[in-house]
């Protein structure tokens, strides 16, 4: 489907935004509403909560990363490594322990997310080469 498609730059822009927020609204889960969103990924509680907080602050780290990486070289190298950190380290651990249902969903969705970025930027990369 991606092949017969003629994407562009501006769609790939839009991804790496989307991408970004996703990242973003996580962060602020994360961060501001720790407890809230860990009982809502199905855990008892967040103790100690610090942890939250560096999840929280780690995923806007990374947008900086994604989005500096993106408007200096046009290229997605960190978000695809990040997000099949993830997916690994989700879905492998979903796999070896009683996890949330939070924790396979979220590993499908990052898994997602990074084979769609790859997918994207190769064909912008080959459509703009000609």
């Amino acid at each position: 489907m991606l092949a017969k498609m003629h994407l562009t730059e501006t769609h790939e822009r839009i991804l790496v935004f989307l991408i970004s927020l996703h990242s973003i609204i996580v962060g602020i889960m994360l961060l501001f509403f720790g407890e809230w969103a860990v009982r809502f990924a199905g855990w008892a509680g967040a103790d100690p909560i610090f942890f939250i907080w560096q999840a929280g602050v780690f995923h806007f780290v990374l947008v900086a990363g994604y989005v500096v990486e993106y408007s200096r070289h046009r290229s997605i190298s960190l978000l695809v490594i990040a997000k099949t950190t993830a997916f690994v380290f989700l879905v492998g651990g979903s796999l070896l322990a009683d996890t949330p249902w939070s924790v396979w969903f979220s590993g499908i969705f990052d898994g997602a997310m990074a084979l769609t970025a790859f997918l994207v930027h190769r064909a912008v990369t080959r459509n703009s080469t000609g």
